[in-house]
């Protein structure tokens, strides 16, 4: 199946039923970490760093309470070695072994989350990850004739060599990311630094806030002395089959992808992800804004309202799957607050990646769903494009 087999909507109809045909039971982990919700922060970032896993089942008498996750921590940025779990219970949505593929794949796209928890009950039965669903896109035919580049993510953020640790750290919060690629002057890649190479050279027990790197040296680490070199790269023309097959073997979570020696994308789980909920039946557009702060929720139903108005003009040309935003803010003079706004749109087959940046919320979300419409009047003529560049 080709990409634009995917307008053929008894092609996309069969992905799904290749993708909900196999079971929870399949992809299950039953050897998984779990802490209590006494426990100190410390000891879950040790038992983070130590299984690899981001989100961990808190478990009090045999009973499920939540999830503790990297996110939250990072988020929080004043989270001390001595705080307990309980103040950092998040509450993720629970599977059942019956729960759908396709489904699994739509709850943690809404959460942005790398491990969901199933139960019995209160019990806990195993845990769902995003490599486990990496594993199912490895297995489908059909991902053999979708593109990498049709899926990849860019431009990307990426970091020079002499970059320091809490510029990673910085992106990292920024775009709620956990790993980041390293280029050198020529722009080619060199490394990737992630969260083990976070906790492992940073957040050690003698720190008093977890983050809190304006008061450590640590933070003043350089990335060539810490970031992985171990990288494995994946063409801009290979196909998506190929690509998660490879994340799977090597129990990579991101794949830079590289046009001879320059990077020009990136592959995450998270990408792979977006797929499989991309060909959940339903009825309507899947939209999920992320990353909005608590006085910021205000302006969501205006946000969705501008987001309606363009995606009825898109859906002429091609109906979108699934639109997915992510909100950042920070203070660029004084108390004024910036916004960076990152949309992808997956449409007929590929992802579009747009990026805005205002002082005002509803201004910048409006010019970014703008830019994404105007990238999908152009997408046939960039097709054509990128496939007579590859001949």
């Amino acid at each position: 199946m080709g990409v634009k087999d995917l307008e053929d909507l008894k092609k996309i109809s069969m992905l799904r039923s290749q993708i909900d045909g196999i079971t929870v039971g399949e992809i299950l982990i039953t050897d998984f970490p779990s802490v209590k919700s006494e426990d100190k922060m410390s000891d879950v970032l040790s038992v983070m760093r130590d299984s690899g896993f981001q989100e961990i089942p808190i478990v009090d008498e045999g009973n499920y309470v939540g999830m503790v996750s990297y996110g939250s921590i990072l988020r929080k940025r004043s989270v001390t070695p001595d705080t307990k779990v309980k103040n950092l219970v998040r509450n993720l949505p629970t599977l059942t072994t019956s729960t759908e593929i396709t489904k699994i794949a739509e709850l943690m796209v809404m959460n942005n989350c790398r491990q969901l928890a199933v139960l019995n009950g209160k019990k806990v039965l195993g845990i769902v990850s995003r490599t486990g669903l990496t594993k199912i896109a490895a297995r489908m035919k059909a991902l053999k004739d979708i593109r990498v580049w049709e899926i990849m993510t860019t431009p990307v953020e990426f970091l020079r060599e002499n970059a320091m640790l809490d510029d990673a750290l910085d992106i990292m919060r920024r775009l709620d990311i956990r790993t980041v690629p390293v280029v050198n002057n020529a722009d080619k890649i060199i490394g990737i630094v992630g969260m083990k190479e976070i906790i492992d050279n940073y957040w050690k027990s003698e720190n008093k806030i977890f983050g809190d790197f304006e008061k450590s040296s640590k933070a003043q680490i350089l990335i060539e002395s810490v970031c992985s070199t171990t990288v494995v790269t994946t063409d801009w023309g290979s196909d998506m089959g190929t690509a998660a097959q490879i994340m799977e073997d090597g129990r990579f979570s991101t794949l830079p992808v590289v046009d001879g020696e320059e990077l020009v994308g990136i592959i995450t789980e998270y990408d792979i992800i977006e797929l499989i909920n991309a060909c959940r039946d339903r009825d309507a557009l899947f939209v999920q804004i992320s990353g909005l702060e608590e006085d910021d929720k205000e302006y969501a139903e205006s946000m969705y309202s501008d987001i309606a108005s363009e995606i009825t003009k898109i859906s002429k040309i091609y109906k979108p799957e699934s639109l997915i935003m992510h909100v950042s803010r920070y203070n660029e003079s004084g108390e004024r607050k910036k916004y960076s706004i990152i949309g992808k749109m997956f449409i007929d087959g590929t992802t579009i990646n747009a990026k805005e940046v205002g002082w005002d919320l509803i201004q910048t979300n409006a010019a970014l769903i703008k830019k994404i419409g105007d990238m999908v009047v152009n997408m046939k003529e960039t097709r054509t494009t990128f496939r007579r560049r590859k001949k």
